[in-house]
């Protein structure tokens, strides 16, 4: 029996170790796997299994530089991932790089790895004009919605405006659920990153009826995520990034997905990019958010 239950650990053992080899999984399987979202600011789908954004575009380029390293074309593959799911689909191999618009955090550093920062967050506040909301001392007693899986209304309750600020949590189960609470009024506001608040009142019905309000609570370095202790595939995207950055391709595809008109609906978001943004750039690193607050 204990033969049996060591065989059991070495071959699971052996599998994990096999999943963080991404360049030879993805050179024996012929497959690639991308974790994308369907409504972020960065990743978003164009329906029938199409997927647009800032973050899909530099993961195929990623992505690119792989097949070049394997030495032949492969099949990518779509997988949508939740902010509650992202983790432990890149954790279990099902995911192979995560393009969507996750924080770079201490805790979330313990389970994955991230690629050097892309794009810098503020987390802000969208309210309806109408509501007159434009600051956090106005979300007392307030319905605040937030994304399930997310940071952004912890990062509320900590910044120091909000103190004795009592309002109630409403969850929507992505991001364009969070969106729609608000829209709805069953939200007063939705507390998030900014490019996702932008993307999602750009599409909304009526742009005009919302705004992005109120103090920044944050300011998040967003990454492309990858499994740990795999240098050799993260050295392939951080090489990539740099060399993006360099030819100046990470600023012409901001000015592609925040400042023209994007599918599906060819609308501007209007993000003009931003002084941390560039300064991340300028200085290439994979930091946590934790470094970030420091300053």
């Amino acid at each position: 029996m204990k033969k049996q239950l060591l065989a059991v650990a070495i071959a699971a053992l052996a599998c994990v170790a096999a999943q963080a080899d991404t360049i030879a999984k993805v050179k024996s399987s012929g497959v690639v796997t991308m974790g994308v979202r369907d409504s972020s600011g960065l990743s978003f789908t164009l329906g029938d299994g199409k997927y647009a954004g800032f973050h899909v575009d530099v993961c195929q380029r990623i992505v690119a530089n792989l097949e070049k390293t394997v030495g032949k074309k492969l099949e990518v593959k779509y997988q949508s991932v939740t902010s509650q799911n992202r983790i432990p689909l890149v954790q279990n191999g099902t995911v192979d790089l995560e393009c969507g618009s996750t924080t770079n955090n201490m805790a979330r550093q313990k389970d994955v790895a991230f690629v050097v920062t892309t794009y810098v967050e503020e987390v802000r506040i969208a309210a309806k004009v109408a509501s007159g909301i434009t600051s956090i001392g106005q979300l007392k007693d307030k319905n605040v919605a937030t994304t399930t899986g997310t940071t952004s209304v912890q990062l509320l309750r900590k910044h120091e405006r909000a103190n004795g600020v009592d309002f109630k949590e409403v969850f929507g189960k992505d991001h364009a659920d969070s969106f729609l609470l608000l829209d709805s009024g069953r939200a007063d506001a939705f507390v998030m990153d900014a490019s996702i608040l932008a993307a999602n009142i750009a599409n909304a019905k009526n742009p005009s009826d919302y705004r992005i309000v109120g103090e920044v609570l944050a300011v998040e370095p967003i990454a492309i995520m990858i499994r740990k202790d795999d240098p050799a595939f993260k050295k392939l995207a951080d090489d990539t990034v740099r060399d993006m950055v360099k030819a100046g391709e990470m600023t012409k595809l901001w000015d592609k997905w925040f400042l023209q008109p994007i599918p599906p609906k060819n609308i501007k978001v209007g993000l003009a990019l931003g002084d941390a943004t560039k300064a991340a750039w300028a200085n290439l690193n994979d930091k946590p958010a934790e470094d970030y607050a420091k300053k």
